[in-house]
């Protein structure tokens, strides 16, 4: 029989909460059983919502069939959830793109999950942030990377990352590689970069330019370390010490750092992978005066599991204040790690929330 009633009040309970809105990223932290029907279900169950009196929590499956329930037959809590099973089935395609040299049709990779291309779609995309035909450009420009790396000519290493013709590659190098393949094998040789040392109320400041556009900005104590940073990742790019006309553009950036609610409007340099190009883009559109926690991104992006690759791609960001990782935080509102340290990133969001309440 069902375990007798528990005394505390399920509806102060945070659990009920995700009980009511079918919050399915609470699926697999807890199960609810009720006690009138004797079954126990997921909190996201899309059965009708149960009066509370008759609710009680268990931690896992098993604790919930030692108490005398027995699994719902609408959300079978008994069975991986449908996201988990998406979850797998995209995993397991995405090693099959990631052996292939030409990417596979969306056809085919529908008869291997045994979903209908449309389907698959949408699952993958919910799935990863990307369509499989992003994905597999995704992993052949990862290949030519590599194989750019690597002794042999150009030629060889556009074939060898799956490309049929050279033209075809070239319409896009620029937009692959942010500079021509033998720059990039050349450790980003022949590219110039503009740089300036500045100070503001959080330290120093270092920014620095492509011809894209903005492609560092630093903060920290000491300027010779901002300086090395920039030469250890740029490393055979040509620095230029900035002219009257950039250190104005430094003006604007320290502007920023004061005033971070006011935004930036310059072209950037964005160089990441694509899952840190996704990451990057939603911190943009957490507004001032506003946080997210890692989870939070996560969810965005479609990789609800992703919270720590968020985490590093937030730490490998270039562009401070401009890609706001400062407004990333702990689940429970706590100011986690942070590249140019907390106490920054502590003031930054002090003043974001200062702006906010003036307006």
């Amino acid at each position: 029989m069902p375990a007798t009633p528990q005394n505390t009040t399920t509806e102060n309970d945070p659990r009920w909460a995700a009980v009511v809105d079918r919050d399915r990223a609470a699926d697999g932290q807890f199960y609810y059983a009720v006690r009138t029907t004797g079954i126990y279900c997921r909190p996201s169950c899309p059965a009708r919502t149960a009066r509370p009196e008759n609710v009680e929590f268990h931690a896992t499956r098993a604790d919930a069939e030692r108490a005398g329930y027995r699994p719902c037959k609408r959300c079978r809590p008994e069975q991986p959830a449908l996201h988990e099973q998406h979850a797998q089935t995209v995993a397991a395609l995405c090693h099959y793109i990631e052996s292939m040299t030409t990417p596979p049709t969306l056809a085919e990779l529908g008869r291997r999950a045994g979903l209908s291309p449309w389907h698959l779609q949408r699952v993958f995309r919910a799935v990863t942030g990307l369509s499989p035909k992003a994905y597999a450009e995704a992993c052949r420009n990862r290949r030519l990377r590599a194989a750019l790396e690597r002794d042999g000519s150009v030629t060889e290493a556009i074939f060898a990352a799956g490309y049929n013709a050279n033209s075809r590659f070239y319409e896009h190098s620029d937009h692959i590689l942010g500079m021509t393949p033998s720059d990039y094998r050349a450790g980003g040789a022949n590219n110039r970069i503009r740089f300036a040392i500045g100070e503001c109320s959080l330290g120093s400041i270092l920014v620095a330019a492509s011809e894209r556009g903005l492609c560092a900005i630093f903060l920290g104590d000491d300027p010779q370390a901002l300086t090395r940073d920039l030469q250890d990742r740029f490393s055979k790019a040509e620095l230029i010490g900035a002219d009257r006309d950039f250190e104005q553009l430094v003006a604007r950036v320290v502007g920023l750092v004061e005033t971070p609610n006011l935004g930036l409007d310059l072209p950037l340099d964005i160089r990441g992978t694509a899952f840190q190009q996704r990451v990057w883009q939603a911190l943009r559109e957490i507004p001032g005066g506003a946080t997210a926690s890692y989870a939070d991104i996560a969810r965005r992006i479609g990789q609800p599991n992703a919270s720590r690759a968020v985490a590093q791609a937030c730490g490998a960001n270039k562009l401070a204040v401009v890609i706001p990782c400062h407004r990333v935080v702990r689940t429970d509102g706590s100011l986690s790690g942070y590249r140019w340290g907390v106490e920054r990133k502590r003031a930054l969001l002090q003043r974001e929330a200062g702006d906010e309440r003036k307006r």
